[in-house]
């Protein structure tokens, strides 16, 4: 019998994993003191309903939105600054947004709000848009392009490409964790909410990208998502959750050139 439990523990098969947190916050900080761009623009009417814009010298060659992860109960998008430079560096404006957390919203208010905000910044920044996120990230992302999708049409026909870093696909497996007494999953929700469950939108080019060095069930999520949808999946050697992202700040990276090119 699996372990859920154990299955979505990161932090405890990460060497020096308490680190993390505050050593991203403080590469985001130094990143925005350099950055040009727009904070904290309101997409909708709850505090946290507000993203961050960084935009290039020049005129943008399209939108990526990075949307965090955390299992959509902790973090916000002022931790994740830094992985804005890959994109940045290669001309494309970057937008970053916060959502609210559970237990105070759902999951689905949860994808209902990202369709915002993506909404939002998609109306601020002309060309293509390209979607990135992190973990529960990683869902959020995947959810925009479901046959469900929040997402307007005209904003739809924008998305040129998702890219779901260590993402989570399958929620059912976190009804048997601690955490789904602050989710509050239930099987229906669960089920609506997982993207390898909905057709995915037509067209739209998905890449899976995790760190080799996962936890089984994260290489499972992201494997899944290749069956499911036949997204490309791309496995990063010597990579583990906590610094999967780490490429997204480098414009000559895999993950960076997985994001944009075509």
């Amino acid at each position: 019998m699996i372990d859920w439990e154990d299955a979505f523990q990161n932090a405890a098969y990460i060497a020096g994993a308490e680190g993390y947190p505050g050593a991203w916050a403080a590469r985001a900080a130094a990143f925005r003191a350099g950055a040009r761009g727009d904070l904290d623009l309101a997409y909708g009417t709850h505090a946290r309903a507000r993203l961050d814009l960084f935009r290039p010298e020049g005129a943008a060659r399209g939108l990526v939105v990075f949307v965090h992860g955390g299992y959509w109960l902790k973090f916000d998008k002022s931790f994740w600054s830094h992985l804005a430079a890959g994109a940045l560096a290669r001309g494309w404006a970057v937008a970053l947004p916060g959502y609210t957390l559970a237990p105070e919203v759902s999951i689905s208010e949860i994808t209902t709000q990202i369709g915002a905000a993506v909404a939002h910044a998609a109306g601020l920044v002309a060309g293509p848009v390209r979607l990135a996120g992190h973990s529960a990230g990683g869902h959020l992302v995947t959810r925009m392009i479901c046959d469900d999708s929040p997402l307007a049409p005209e904003t739809r026909a924008r998305i040129a490409r998702v890219v779901s870093i260590s993402g989570l696909h399958d929620l059912r497996p976190l009804l048997a964790t601690g955490m789904n007494a602050q989710l509050r999953l239930t099987p229906e929700t669960a089920a609506a909410e997982s993207p390898v469950l909905h057709t995915p939108l037509p067209g739209i080019p998905v890449t899976a990208w995790v760190g080799g060095d996962e936890r089984p069930e994260f290489l499972r999520q992201s494997a899944l998502l290749r069956e499911a949808w036949a997204a490309d999946l791309e496995v990063a050697k010597g990579r583990h959750h906590f610094d999967v992202i780490e490429d997204l700040c480098a414009p000559d990276s895999g993950l960076t050139e997985a994001l944009l090119s075509g």
